[in-house]
């Protein structure tokens, strides 16, 4: 990244400005504003992950590039999170909403501010500025949203497809750690009577999130989907590849009628400009072009850039670190695509099992419904090497290499490509299939299959069959009786080489990216047919702008990190295990002179043949100190689950200095309806 160090105007700091609020709750706002530009738009971003240390290292990197560029930067911790007061109760609450609307009125109203507001962010961040969109407050005028989602039951972090993730256990985990942390000393002199007011206050939100297992209106409260009409505010939204939000882009384009454009690239969960697998691509600048002409109202013909801009990946080996991503950039003026025609795919018994059409109407033809049967009970552990639901960097985060767990699955293969197949879209599979259990699910894995057999994951899907007629009323499985079901394979935009093949991988387990059944699930799958997005006429017609910044935060490393992350098998007990361990080490701000260190553990383990002993185990540790002044929080989280419940257990303990100051332990249980 090129590393800016002057800009247009000179920029001025506040770290500790006050906002408050009417209930005469007082939020704690870091502000870089440029001086002698006049009034100028305001540009929030709003986000409980502490500005003082959490996402400092970025914000310095971004706020300050965008405030040099005529802004004023505000970088707003939420209502009981980092150094502003109050208390946090759970995710997208209409408190916070309400709160982000009179930040945003009050914003505009200071003499510094033109009147303009934007708002920005990436996961939490990008959530809530689409939400707040949605609420249209008046000073907000555009909105640059980075890795987020439009509906929260079906397409977050705790439901997709219906079925029960195990990252709404492993949030829950994390905002138990995150949400355990003082505001720093140096700006809030009632820091330990506020901290210990939040350590007693704090949720334990994973049962009450794995409780609601259909899409209810907790769920439909912030999923802007509910009414596309309302999101009137200018939206530019960014996606990648190797996140699990990668839907939303095209979901906004194609219904937000709003001026309203998309990106896609690569990436993890981490902005463009930093991200990994390359190619970074210039974030800022064009997150700056979209202010430019909807906050300034230049006519910099921002409006006319094309609705949507994704990286095509090529065929490449399969890597759960990778750097760089081989590819090019398309770009559709329109979307849906002109370009994209939809072609059909059967699953079928003959040689092969994927194969162009050869009836006019049905799943297969009736060559193949002859004698086409096939079982799909796979063992507990597939799933190993699906990566984390949202990575975040080069630790094995992304998928890796597919061959062992498509040869625990049952696959249908399409035929050698003669030629490159570009697909860009979402795929839909139809099945025709029957189960003997009332709680099952099932998991389509899209996947380019090189001549060695190794195996990408191009995309996939799921659906909790509970929920095969609608989110909203789930019903169980009725036991043996064939039915037919839809769903749609997440988004993509994928080149497949010559020599390689299509492969559509069925399997009921995937783990620990979805909890088990309760019962080992047999499906019968008697018919299937898969609607591909097939793109017609690419080429690399975008070239972004490289990377940009301004100068890193100045800190020091006392102790480096590590991490490693590993699958073990015990021979004995016949237990499989995902084990990651990701110290970041400790680091010394050279500014404000704040210390902060963390660590965390994961455990995830199953026996292939029994779904009930699945286990989750995780701890988080934090630590802030300056001087003498120190304290340290632990958060410990065990989810396991009997054929009728969800068990989850948590503890939380603080210390200061040597002393145990706070501690709490939860245990709830979780009534199995849908999952």
């Amino acid at each position: 990244m090129d590393v800016k160090t002057e800009f247009p105007f000179a920029v001025v700091e506040d770290a500790d400005m006050a906002i408050v609020l009417s209930d005469g709750c007082r939020l704690s706002a870091r502000v870089w504003r440029a001086e002698g530009a006049g009034p100028v738009p305001a540009v929030l971003e709003y986000i409980p992950y502490r500005k003082r240390d959490g996402t400092l290292p970025r914000d310095e990197m971004m706020h300050a590039y965008v405030a040099g560029h005529g802004y004023a930067c505000v970088r707003v911790d939420m209502r009981g999170n980092g150094d502003s007061e109050g208390l946090m109760t759970d995710e997208y609450t209409i408190q916070e909403l309400a709160d982000a609307c009179e930040v945003i009125e009050w914003l505009a109203a200071q003499p510094w501010c033109s009147g303009a507001v934007g708002m920005m962010g990436k996961s939490w961040g990008g959530f809530n500025c689409l939400q707040t969109a949605f609420l249209q407050p008046p000073a907000l005028k555009a909105v640059v949203s980075v890795c987020s989602t439009t509906d929260r039951f079906a397409d977050d972090i705790h439901y997709k497809g219906g079925c029960l993730l195990g990252e709404n256990f492993g949030w829950g985990a994390v905002m138990l750690s995150y949400s355990s942390r003082p505001a720093d000393p140096a700006l809030r002199p009632d820091w330990r009577a506020d901290w210990l007011q939040r350590l007693e206050a704090e949720p334990w939100l994973a049962p009450r999130w794995a409780a609601m297992q259909e899409r209810n209106d907790y769920w439909k409260h912030g999923s802007v989907c509910e009414d596309y009409a309302r999101m009137t505010v200018p939206v530019l939204s960014w996606g990648g590849w190797a996140d699990n939000y990668m839907n939303t882009v095209a979901r906004l384009v194609e219904n937000v009628p709003a001026p309203v454009q998309g990106i896609v690239g690569p990436w993890v969960h981490q902005y463009p400009h930093t991200a990994v697998p390359g190619p970074a691509i210039g974030f800022l600048q064009l997150a700056l072009r979209w202010w430019d002409r909807w906050l300034k109202g230049i006519e910099n013909g921002a409006e006319n850039d094309p609705a949507y801009r994704a990286y095509m990946l090529h065929s490449e080996a399969p890597n759960a670190s990778a750097k760089h991503r081989t590819g090019h950039w398309v770009a559709e003026e329109a979307w849906p695509s002109p370009r994209v025609s939809r072609q059909t795919l059967y699953l079928g018994a003959s040689a092969g099992g994927l194969s162009a059409p050869r009836a006019p109407r049905g799943y297969l033809s009736r060559e193949d419904a002859q004698g086409f049967s096939v079982q799909v009970n796979t063992p507990q552990h597939l799933g190993m090497h699906t990566g984390e639901f949202f990575p975040m960097g080069l630790n094995a985060e992304m998928p890796g290499d597919q061959a062992s767990d498509d040869a625990l699955s049952v696959c249908f293969d399409g035929a050698v490509l003669a030629e490159p197949l570009d697909l860009l879209g979402a795929a839909r599979l139809k099945l025709q299939l029957s189960s003997d259990q009332p709680l099952a699910f099932v998991v389509a894995r899209l996947c380019d299959v090189a001549p060695d057999g190794s195996s990408v994951r191009i995309a996939h899907g799921m659906l909790n069959l509970c929920h095969r007629d609608g989110m909203e009323n789930p019903a169980p499985m009725p036991v043996g009786q064939a039915v037919e079901v839809a769903f749609h394979i997440d988004q993509m935009a994928y080149r497949l080489a010559p020599g390689h093949r299509l492969r559509v991988a069925l399997s009921t387990t995937y783990w620990p990216f979805l909890w088990p059944s309760p019962l080992a699930a047999t499906l019968m799958v008697t018919g299937g047919s898969l609607d591909l997005p097939v793109h017609q006429g690419s080429a690399a017609e975008w070239t972004p702008p490289p990377p940009e910044g301004a100068k890193p935060w100045a800190h020091k490393v006392l102790r480096p990190g590590k991490t490693t992350r590993k699958i073990e098998t015990d021979l004995i007990a016949g237990i499989t295990s995902l084990i990651v361990n990701d110290d970041l080490g400790d680091m010394e701000n050279l500014t404000h002179g704040l210390c902060t260190g963390e660590s965390m553990t994961e455990l995830w383990e199953i026996h292939p043949d029994d779904p009930l002993s699945a286990r989750a185990v995780h701890t988080w540790e934090q630590r802030l100190s300056r001087g003498n002044w120190a304290v340290k929080t632990e958060a410990w989280a065990e989810m396991t689950a009997t054929a009728s419940h969800l068990r989850l257990q948590a503890r939380l303990v603080a210390w200061e200095g040597d002393n145990k100051v706070f501690e709490r332990h939860f245990d709830e249980k979780v009534d199995r309806r849908f999952v």
